[in-house]
């Protein structure tokens, strides 16, 4: 009886102990920031603290960078791969233990394969242990502004206590834009080879979007599809991050159509003394034009906080759809006690508006398709 006793209770303990350690569901978050001006383009969630994934690699490369502008490091010095390094799960070089790999091609195979057993060969190198630099990682980022982010590796594999914002990763890599401009063209290396294989760059924004230069991909189950990207075009360059694509392949459409919209809404802005002020003809010039003349109502209520909570929970929830349209809490009684306020996400197409009441309703939110006549109604909304 004593020994079932103890074998129970052990077999409770692990049971308990593996719950406790499951990872939480991916949460949706974007981001996109004009790389000069620190202007805020776009932000969803922007401030939640999600799981990096392997976004943490550019942190391991901003301390490889750091150590190498200090001396402490070269990019022709070999680091060794050890017994625990080697057992990193994919994606990984998949090199042995004792074998070697110079900083330069480090680098190359972290931005290309997002090798695993090199990023922690690194940290080993870099800290003594990989925990050590972590925390050393930890320390940096803060320093650097990140306020929300904590590591607990050097290659984003998964781990509880490893977490980040987009907003944290969109400073991290205007950071490393500013800090190492003399390395920051590691980032949109296409293709590495070593040792008769070739890999190709895991980010196909690279080869897909114009004016992509860098710079990292993430995914691990917990995390969903992650990924910051850096685009210039017409001599202004933007940051986006996305974490929580459901697939690669949606997660880069999103991240296209976030950048779209990001370099449309700085070409209708002035940006004086850090401030953002509205090119309002320009605005209303093309919302009238367009042709997105559909939206959707998500809610009604006698308050105008829950009507514009309600709307952005309906974005946060099918993100792909909706992140083009614009929240518009419109009252339509003027009389204080049948007011009720409507939350309405304006400027979709017909298709968008559709779909995205479908989804919302399997994700149990009220949703009506509207069409809007007035263009009016498009240019007031924000």
């Amino acid at each position: 009886m004593g020994k079932a006793f103890k074998f129970g209770a052990f077999g409770l303990f692990v049971i308990a102990l593996l719950l406790s350690a499951r990872p939480a569901e991916a949460k949706y978050a974007s981001f996109v920031m004009d790389a000069e001006t620190g202007a805020v383009l776009h932000d969803i969630n922007g401030n939640t603290r999600n799981y990096p994934a392997s976004l943490t690699k550019m942190m391991t490369l901003y301390m490889v960078f750091d150590a190498i502008e200090r001396g402490h490091l070269d990019f022709n010095d070999k680091i060794t791969i050890s017994a625990r390094a080697a057992r990193q799960p994919s994606s990984k070089l998949g090199l042995r233990r004792g074998e070697t790999i110079t900083v330069r091609d480090a680098i190359l195979s972290i931005v290309t394969k997002s090798a695993n057993d090199v990023a922690t060969a690194i940290g080993e190198n870099l800290g003594g242990t990989e925990r050590k630099f972590a925390q050393k990682m930890t320390s940096k980022a803060r320093r650097l502004g990140m306020k929300r982010t904590t590591f607990r590796n050097a290659s984003g594999l998964p781990h509880r206590g490893q977490l980040s914002t987009a907003r944290d990763m969109a400073t991290l890599a205007i950071r490393l834009l500013k800090d190492f401009p003399q390395h920051y063209h590691f980032f949109s290396t296409q293709k590495f080879s070593r040792s008769g294989l070739t890999f190709r760059n895991h980010n196909e924004l690279l080869r897909t979007y114009d004016g992509t230069d860098g710079i990292k991909t993430g995914y691990i189950r917990a995390s969903g599809f992650n990924l910051v990207t850096s685009a210039v075009r017409d001599d202004q360059r933007l940051i986006g991050v996305v974490f929580g694509g459901r697939t690669a392949r949606a997660r880069n459409r999103h991240m296209a159509k976030l950048l779209d919209k990001g370099f449309m809404k700085v070409n209708q802005l002035d940006v004086a003394d850090g401030s953002i002020k509205a090119k309002s003809k320009a605005t209303a010039y093309t919302l009238k034009k367009s042709k997105t003349q559909w939206g959707i109502q998500v809610g009604a209520y006698k308050t105008y906080e829950p009507a514009y909570k309600i709307a952005k929970k309906a974005i946060e929830k099918a993100p792909e759809l909706l992140f083009e349209g614009k929240v518009r809490i419109v009252s339509q009684t003027k009389s204080a006690p049948g007011r009720l306020y409507r939350a309405r996400i304006l400027g979709l197409t017909r298709k968008q508006a559709s779909r995205a009441c479908r989804t919302l309703k399997i994700r149990k939110i009220n949703c009506m398709e509207l069409r809007v006549t007035d263009p009016q109604q498009l240019a007031e909304a924000g």
